[in-house]
């Protein structure tokens, strides 16, 4: 069995799109999924499934719709994908409320990226890196000018992003 990472879009956030995390586990167990576990309650599930992704990711979209009446998408990595992450943050040791992983369901239009003005953002700065996108905000992600910029051209739904801590600790639920 393959180690899942599942990250879902936009719920439980500001009272929308209300999921318990104690039933999200079940709907991943009725899709298959072995030793769901959950982390907070933005959408983060750690679980062991047979399936690729592609299927698996259409399963879990599906289920949640059917549970919760809404669409939700979800981003899957596995557990070896969300170490090759954490290995190739280009920001090293930075405060990791500062650092974000925008994790997208593929990868990004390398021609978008090039449109951005970098300069224009600075001191924020973002790399692209296959289907994640490293944001380095050393004044918060609440007063980012650059993430709504990327929003607009560059993380292109399925999309959704975690902070450093959180991007460490699922990949220690993944691991262990």
């Amino acid at each position: 069995m393959t180690v899942y990472v599942a990250l879902l879009r936009g719920i439980n956030v500001g009272g929308h799109k209300r999921v318990p995390m104690a039933r999200l586990v079940e709907v991943v167990a009725e899709a298959g999924g072995a030793d769901v576990r959950t982390y907070i309650q933005s959408g983060n599930v750690v679980f062991a499934h047979r399936s690729d992704e592609a299927g698996l990711r259409a399963d879990l979209e599906r289920g949640i719709a059917e549970a919760f009446g809404f669409d939700v998408s979800v981003v899957l990595r596995t557990a070896a994908e969300m170490a090759g992450v954490v290995d190739r943050n280009p920001y090293g040791d930075v405060e990791p409320t500062k650092l974000l992983v925008a994790f997208l369901a593929e990868a990004p239009d390398p021609d978008r990226a090039a449109t951005i003005d970098r300069v224009t953002f600075a001191p924020e700065k973002f790399a692209v890196d296959g289907r994640e996108v490293f944001l380095h905000l050393p004044d918060g992600a609440g007063r980012s000018k650059l993430v709504p910029a990327l929003g607009r051209g560059l993380l292109q739904p399925p999309a959704t992003t975690r902070n450093w801590r959180t991007v460490e600790t699922l990949l220690a639920m993944a691991a262990g």
